[in-house]
């Protein structure tokens, strides 16, 4: 019987995992690509995940530790969207985000006006400033425990953003993304940006805010006029 239940077990996580196919040496980062809900006859709307520090490297399995694949994993109910975790060996280019973002469009059906980005810690700050630097590629984006470049805050006040801190978060403090917040709203006092600090939320436990509905229920009321 404890066999019968290891093996379903297996076989469901087999299921889950196949669905995240490796793209390797197509574009300047490797990624994961999560198409269990994705339809090659319907436009899709597509997540990017930039990672943290601590996942960076050469193996793509990392990017599953956490964030948007890692909480899918766990079961959480995503609407349907394709969903894209880059890996880098050390921090985030733009452009480098960019040309994998291109070959998505190119290769699957992607709705170009419902792209969201997403990360965390290192990957907070890569997301800000892959917007910061492509404001007119993305629909919406959430950055947590980062920061952001303060030149980029012009751009960045043209997209809708939301950036998560928390209080207690001594490996990146939250002066980071109180900073960018305060450069986006001086450069458009109008800029849909939302600061929200977390009371007593360190570096690590604000990763639980990729395992609940709001982020996503946020991201995708959004889309690109043009």
């Amino acid at each position: 019987m404890w066999k019968y239940i290891v093996l379903l077990t297996c076989l469901s996580t087999q299921m889950v995992f196949a669905q995240q196919e490796a793209v390797e040496g197509k574009t300047s980062y490797d990624f994961l690509i999560d198409t269990e809900h994705y339809d090659a006859e319907d436009s899709s709307p597509l997540i990017i995940f930039l990672h943290g520090r601590s996942l960076s490297g050469r193996d793509l399995n990392r990017v599953k530790r956490y964030g948007v694949l890692y909480a899918k994993n766990r079961g959480l109910s995503l609407p349907n969207s394709l969903i894209v975790a880059p890996q880098t060996t050390s921090g985030w280019d733009p452009d480098k985000v960019s040309d994998v973002l291109d070959y998505v469009l190119k290769n699957y059906n992607v709705d170009a006006k419902r792209v969201y980005v997403c990360g965390m810690s290192m990957g907070g700050y890569g997301t800000m400033d892959f917007v910061g630097k492509y404001p007119e590629r993305v629909a919406a984006a959430v950055a947590i425990c980062g920061g952001g470049t303060a030149r980029y805050a012009e751009n960045l006040s043209t997209v809708p953003l939301w950036i998560q801190h928390g209080s207690a978060d001594r490996a990146v403090p939250a002066s980071e993304s109180k900073k960018i917040y305060k450069a986006i709203k001086n450069a458009n006092p109008n800029a849909d940006a939302t600061l929200t600090i977390i009371p007593g939320g360190t570096h690590g436990s604000v990763e639980r805010l990729f395992h609940q509905d709001d982020m996503y229920d946020w991201l995708f009321q959004h889309a690109k006029e043009n």
